[in-house]
């Protein structure tokens, strides 16, 4: 990211900063920064901006605790607009909403995260109604088994070209695959962790 080269005297010393969500891609906000306020953004790795209209630098987040944590930059093919990507941490508009937009930041992916959750509570609170409550009440291999079943059928509905049926059988292999991982006492994340090291490794 030190190796940054940007036409700042091609803008007046300003230049425009784009600030995208690093894990869901939704454009955040769009800011101003000249050379001090990108040095101070690679140096702390907390997204800075030159405020035009109070002529001063501004770390954002400095009075909401919002902050903006970087995770790259990069810069456009004419040397003279930055991409920010970051991990933001709340709201990123004064008015409380995700973005300056007014967009939900959130990837429909994220609702892993609830399901994991809910199917964590149906282990701890079991109740009669819930049928990831009985998956668990018959056991490990009763899990193990369906997770099978799922990838058996999916396999299958991979061959035809019924989009519906295919979706369907993902939803159901996705959902007990999650069962079992929660059976086991494990966490996706940790499954997310194998995945890394792998790349990491190449």
């Amino acid at each position: 990211m030190n190796k940054l080269k940007i036409d700042f005297e091609k803008v007046d010393g300003l230049v425009p900063a784009v600030i995208q969500d690093a894990d869901s891609n939704v454009v955040l906000m769009l800011g101003y920064m000249n050379q001090e306020a990108l040095d101070i953004t690679l140096d702390t790795k907390k997204v800075t901006f030159f405020s035009r209209t109070k002529n001063r630098l501004w770390t954002k987040g400095e009075t909401s605790g919002n902050f903006l944590n970087v995770v790259s930059l990069t810069v456009d093919c004419d040397n003279d607009t930055v991409l920010v990507k970051a991990r933001p941490v709340g709201p990123v508009c004064h008015t409380g909403d995700d973005t300056c937009f007014s967009e939900e930041n959130r990837s429909k992916t994220f609702f892993i995260d609830e399901l994991r959750a809910i199917i964590k509570d149906r282990k701890n609170n079991p109740t009669d109604k819930s049928y990831t409550t009985s998956l668990f009440a018959k056991g490990i291999n009763k899990v193990a088994q369906k997770v099978g079943e799922e990838a058996v059928e999916i396999v299958i509905e991979a061959k035809d070209d019924n989009k519906e049926l295919f979706m369907g059988e993902a939803a159901d292999l996705l959902y007990h695959y999650l069962v079992l991982l929660e059976a086991k006492g494990y966490e996706l994340d940790e499954v997310m962790d194998v995945l890394i090291d792998r790349h990491q490794k190449k």
